[in-house]
C-alpha cells in the first residue's frame, strides 16, 4: 500500500494522469466537431410562415424554397376552405433543404353525417344532440301538440327528413315543435271496413275517444269484428271535429280468414 502511495507522489504519475485527461478532452472535442460537421449544425433553411395561407400559395412558396410537402385535410365549420391551419415544423425552424413540411388544410367539402333521431327529445335536448353531430338548428316551427317544445318533425331544405339520413356536416335543420296546447280540431278518420281493434287505435292516436259501440247481427267471434258505420263520419262538408270528440261505432261479425 505504501509503494502505491509513493507512486502517486511521483512525477511519472502526474505526467501520465495529465496525458489521460488531455486525451479524453481531445476525444470529446474531436467527437463534437465531427458530429457538428456531419449534421451541418447551425445551418439550414428557415421554415416559412404558412398558417393562414391558401394551400395553393403555400405549395408555391414551399416549392420555390426547395421543400417537399404532404397535405392532410380537416373540416372546420365557419372557416375559410382551402386555408392552412397547422404546419409541422413550426415557422422559423431551421431545416435541411428538401425537408418534408406537413400541412393541415380546411377541406372544401363537408363530410356527410347521419341525422340523429330527435323525435323523443325536447328542443334543448335536440340542440345539444345536433351540436355533438356537427349540425345546427335553423328555423323552429310550432304546431298544436300537448307536449310543449317536443320535436315532432325535422326538416332539411324545407322537406321532412328521416333519422339516419346523410346530410353535410355543418348543415342547418328546421325543427317542428309542439306548442303545448294541442289541436282544437282534428281530422275525422275513415274507419268503415276496418277491424275494431285497428279503428280503436286510429281513434286514440288521432286525439279522439272511443264512444258507444253498437253490435249489428249475431256475434260469434268477438276478436273478429268489422266497423260498418261511424258517427260522426267524414263527409265533403265535415272533415274535422273538436279534439277529444267520441266516435260511435257500429260493428258486425267479420268474415273468417
Amino acid at each position: 500500500m505504501s509503494k502505491f502511495g509513493d507512486y502517486l507522489k511521483t512525477k511519472s504519475f502526474r505526467v501520465n494522469l495529465l496525458l489521460i485527461v488531455v486525451t479524453i478532452f481531445a476525444v470529446v472535442l474531436i467527437t463534437f466537431f465531427s458530429l457538428s460537421l456531419y449534421t451541418r449544425h447551425g445551418e439550414g433553411i428557415p421554415v416559412p410562415q404558412l398558417k393562414g395561407l391558401q394551400i395553393e400559395k403555400a405549395m408555391e412558396l414551399l416549392k420555390d424554397q426547395g421543400f417537399e410537402y404532404k397535405i392532410d385535410s380537416v373540416y372546420v365549420a365557419d372557416q375559410q376552405p382551402g386555408a392552412v391551419i397547422e404546419q409541422d415544423p413550426d415557422p422559423g425552424t431551421n431545416v435541411k433543404e428538401n425537408r418534408t413540411i406537413y400541412l393541415t388544410v380546411i377541406t372544401r367539402l363537408a363530410p356527410p353525417v347521419s341525422l340523429p333521431d330527435l323525435t323523443p327529445y325536447t328542443y334543448r335536448e335536440a340542440l345539444a344532440t345536433l351540436s355533438n353531430y356537427g349540425l345546427k338548428v335553423g328555423d323552429t316551427i310550432y304546431k298544436p301538440d300537448i307536449a310543449r317544445d317536443r320535436v315532432l318533425e325535422v326538416r332539411f331544405s324545407g322537406q321532412p327528413i328521416a333519422a339516419g339520413s346523410k346530410i353535410p356536416k355543418g348543415s342547418k335543420v328546421d325543427l317542428v315543435l309542439g306548442n303545448g296546447e294541442g289541436a282544437t280540431e282534428v281530422d275525422i278518420p275513415d274507419l268503415v271496413n276496418q277491424d275494431l281493434d285497428a279503428a280503436k287505435f286510429v281513434i286514440k292516436n288521432g286525439g279522439l275517444t272511443v264512444g258507444t259501440i253498437t253490435y249489428q247481427g249475431p256475434i260469434t267471434d268477438s276478436a273478429n269484428l268489422v266497423v260498418v258505420a261511424q258517427m260522426p263520419m267524414k263527409t265533403d262538408s265535415l272533415s274535422k271535429t273538436p279534439n277529444g270528440t267520441p266516435i260511435n261505432l257500429t260493428v258486425t261479425q267479420g268474415k273468417k280468414n
